[in-house]
């Protein structure tokens, strides 16, 4: 290799798109991960973009929601890590959810595959060497201590984090139909064209208020050791919702609304659990929105309380695990390069966006960064019309500070977008309330393939 390689430091989503972007553009990587050399107490596997909570990409309609949007432009950009999840998805209404062992495996090989990647296998346990001048930190959220504890003391921030969760999974034959049904709300189809991707659970007001008073009695796991660290909004355990309000999870992850139970039509459930299929052969069923910090053995005796799933056998409890973020708007600039130590860029979690998706999207934008200034180029990050771009503002000085730890992760939504006038309807008629909020919708994620489209060159390329 005549190029000098860029080094990615860790093989999750966020360092495999990297390291795919990197090759595509012909510029050698070496990704280093450190499993299975050295182990996390969420990998169950050694494979590279492994899923260690949900399996969904969330939803896919990229006219109407903002992470789908983002799977379109990442479609647009080439995505590895889009190629494998269309490859191997399961139904999920109008989500799009992965067979988790097939998409890590498919991700894997491609990477294998490459000739311009070298896959080591060992943990990089400080500061990365200073022969290696470009390198990206794409850690997640299960960061070594070794290398956080260099990180942090390189940066001079202290460590912020919060605690991540993940949901139950259930063994399907073990759901009991007689009283659950499959149904997609408001039986929307999904990529796939399924319209009863979900399993629904349904409960009376005694069955919810019953199951709420045991999720508020049912024993916690003690994190004694990391109190005062907050939980990531978009990912809140179920108790800790329930604590919030005895409605609350009737409006979240319980909400019955577009669904019709067809073992009883007339009658309407207080509150629904719905499951979504977790692999490709329909056997298990995740618990959707029910991450817990409830004890295995609450767990189980808790969960059987929900209709359907009375005699039900668990592959998996849920857990928490802890998560470590950067303080990115001071720290990196908007080609996410570590101001102090611009050699050093980060991707994925680390840098404070949240979702499977959004960090695969910081693992696309920095392999292609990298990978231009190896070639001598400049590139600059999408417009913040987009929805790669609005991630990066946000990330690199979008949110409203409020004091030293004000930063928090964020999910990709519309209210990141710059906003968008609309045009007056040939009737004069202005819209107004939910209609004119899909309608804005609509034209930012028309302006935003547009816009992305210009990145690529698209536009360029077709006049030429």
């Amino acid at each position: 290799m005549t190029t000098k390689p860029i080094h990615i430091i860790g093989g999750g989503l966020a360092g495999s798109e990297a390291a795919w972007q990197a090759a595509r553009a012909g510029i050698p990587v070496v990704l280093h991960e450190m499993r299975p050399t050295r182990r996390t107490d969420a990998h169950k596997t050694d494979g590279l973009a492994e899923l260690v909570c949900s399996n969904s990409f969330r939803s896919d309609d990229w006219e109407n929601n903002a992470v789908g949007l983002l799977h379109e432009e990442m479609r647009r950009c080439g995505s590895i890590i889009m190629r494998c999840g269309d490859a191997n998805q399961v139904p999920a209404g109008g989500a799009l959810a992965v067979d988790r062992d097939g998409f890590s495996a498919a991700v894997t090989k491609a990477l294998e595959d490459e000739p311009l990647i070298t896959i080591e296998r060992g943990e990089i346990d400080g500061l990365p060497p200073s022969e290696w001048d470009s390198v990206i930190i794409a850690t997640g959220p299960l960061t070594s201590p070794a290398l956080a504890g260099a990180i942090g003391k390189l940066t001079g921030e202290d460590e912020l984090s919060f605690f991540d969760a993940i949901a139950p999974i259930i063994y399907a034959d073990t759901v009991n139909m007689d009283i659950a049904w499959r149904q997609s709300r408001y039986d929307k189809p999904g990529p796939a064209g399924e319209s009863d991707a979900y399993i629904n659970c349904p409960m009376t007001r005694d069955e919810y208020e019953a199951f709420i008073d045991a999720l508020l009695e049912g024993e916690k796991t003690d994190f004694k050791e990391w109190e005062g660290t907050p939980f990531f909004e978009g990912c809140l355990p179920i108790e800790v919702m329930a604590e919030r309000g005895r409605e609350t999870l009737r409006y979240g992850p319980m909400k019955p609304v577009g669904l019709t139970n067809t073992h009883n039509p007339q009658e309407k459930a207080y509150a629904v659990v719905q499951l979504r299929q977790d692999n490709a052969l329909g056997t298990l069923f995740n618990m959707v929105g029910f991450q817990t910090k409830l004890r295995h053995g609450e767990q189980t005796r808790i969960f059987h309380m929900i209709p359907g799933l009375e005699d039900a056998s668990f592959a998996r409890l849920g857990g928490l695990h802890r998560n470590t973020f950067l303080n990115s708007p001071k720290l990196l600039d908007e080609t996410l390069c570590l101001k102090s130590d611009p050699r050093l860029r980060f991707a994925g979690q680390i840098t404070g966006v949240e979702g499977y998706v959004e960090s695969a999207a910081m693992g696309l934008l920095t392999g292609r960064f990298a990978a231009a200034e190896r070639l001598g180029q400049t590139l600059a990050p999408p417009a913040p019309t987009t929805a790669m771009g609005a991630l990066v503002a946000h990330i690199t000085g979008g949110h409203i500070a409020e004091g030293k730890r004000s930063f928090q992760p964020m999910n990709i939504n519309f209210g990141l977008f710059p906003d968008i006038a609309l045009p007056v309807p040939e009737d004069g008629k202005r819209l107004r309330g939910k209609e004119k909020g899909r309608a804005r919708k609509r034209a930012m994620a028309r302006r935003a393939i547009a816009d992305i489209d210009s990145w690529l060159g698209v536009r360029k390329a077709a006049a030429e």
